[in-house]
């Protein structure tokens, strides 16, 4: 399973358009910087939560599924043995 660079593109553009284009657009009032970093980091940290589970798709830890007679002979080939009655 190979990585694309479509989806890697979309959410690069969509995120980054929260973070550094709708700081932009809010408007004048006490709190917009507050408002402006808000926006910032919830751009940064859902791009970056997306590319986190996005890469982990490429590697997955889950191994393949093996049947019994491929995991009995992988036993024997490395000098383990497995017992069945």
């Amino acid at each position: 399973m190979g990585a694309t660079i479509i989806p890697f593109i979309i959410f690069t553009v969509l995120w980054g358009g929260v973070g550094i284009g709708l700081p932009f657009f809010v408007p004048k009032g006490p709190n917009r910087g507050i408002i402006q970093v808000i926006l910032m980091l919830t751009g940064v940290c859902c791009w970056l939560f997306w590319l986190c589970c996005y890469v982990a798709q490429m590697n997955p830890l889950i191994g393949p599924k093996l049947d019994e007679n491929t995991v009995l002979i992988m036993a024997k080939q490395w000098a383990h043995p497995i017992k069945t009655e």
